[in-house]
């Protein structure tokens, strides 16, 4: 049996077109400026301007400072959502929030890896889906291809690499379910 090695040199990126470059360096130079700073600009001017690019977004969502968003034309978000300092969507396939949903402090949404079974590393993409309700606690993690069934919870620092289920806490690396949500009034 011979084992292949990784070569990255053979990596070939020319099938994925996110967008043509000029709107992704605008998207860019637009994001740094207004989103992923700590300067305070009002959500709803943030909220506008991921619109102005192509972004479907709810009314009253929270969008706090710091936060880095690689397309927004791959990003639909519902009503009264917020998302917390330091979040990174990176959304190379389409990310879909509902509504009512907080992802709080540093979670990351990736809907980006590579084939680690290829000798050219190819990208594989996979869309996230956050249904209503959902939370991602801080510095979380939302692998590629998963999907938020409504009002489950990521707890702090957790992994989510498989579909969570409704009303289910999950916890760990990989993420676990731990316990029922139970919402009381």
């Amino acid at each position: 049996m011979t084992l292949m090695k990784t070569d990255l040199s053979l990596f070939k990126n020319d099938d994925y077109q996110p967008g043509s470059a000029p709107k992704r360096l605008t998207w860019y130079l637009a994001n740094r400026l207004f989103l992923n700073t700590s300067i305070l600009f009002p959500s709803s001017f943030k909220s506008w301007l991921l619109t102005l690019f192509g972004a479907k977004i709810g009314r009253g969502v929270v969008i706090k400072p710091n936060v880095n968003i690689k397309y927004p034309w791959f990003l639909t978000i519902g009503e009264y959502c917020w998302i917390g300092e330091n979040v990174w969507i990176d959304n190379l396939a389409q990310v879909t929030i509902g509504s009512h949903v907080c992802i709080s402090q540093g979670a990351l949404l990736l809907t980006g890896n590579h084939d680690y079974k290829k000798e050219s590393f190819d990208l594989i993409t996979g869309e996230i889906v956050l249904e209503d309700g959902v939370w991602i606690g801080a510095k979380s993690v939302v692998c590629p291809g998963v999907r938020c069934f409504s009002h489950s919870v990521l707890a702090v620092g957790s992994v989510a690499s498989k579909d969570l289920q409704a009303f289910e806490i999950y916890q760990g690396n990989p993420a676990l379910p731990v316990r029922k949500r139970v919402i009381s009034e």
